[in-house]
């Protein structure tokens, strides 16, 4: 079985280009514009894993973070250098929820909210 998560935004465009700048993500496909000009899904592949962005459809009840007041998921992203990939999202339009700071539980984490509303915890080594 393999997982891939899709991210519900309001516009897939500018969201694939963040995640491609702050993430290091490399857009891997994406779907022909729908009649209302976005594409309908773009796929990206991260190191070992992928993901998907797709607009918000209400008619086929995919809402976004902001249609619903916040995001009901936390993304995990374990990563050599939390602190880097923090940085990036954060200079990019993301804001933080959560300091990443060591954790006594032994790993260096933090809780991030991108533009579009998606809860990210940023995960790497101690410090």
């Amino acid at each position: 079985m393999k997982l891939v998560p899709r991210l519900i935004v309001p516009d897939p465009v500018r969201a694939s280009a963040f995640y491609q700048a702050a993430l290091g993500a490399e857009q891997v496909f994406a779907a022909p514009p729908a009649e209302d000009g976005r594409p309908s899904m773009i796929e990206h592949r991260v190191e070992g894993g992928s993901f998907r962005v797709s607009p918000a459809v209400q008619a086929w009840g995919w809402r976004s973070p902001e249609d619903l007041g916040g995001s009901p998921v936390l993304i995990e992203v374990e990563i050599e250098d939390a602190d880097a990939v923090g940085e990036r999202m954060i200079a990019h339009g993301a804001e933080v929820v959560v300091p990443i700071e060591n954790r006594p539980y032994g790993k260096r984490s933090g809780r991030i909210r991108d533009p579009f509303g998606h809860l990210w915890i940023i995960t790497g080594h101690l410090r």
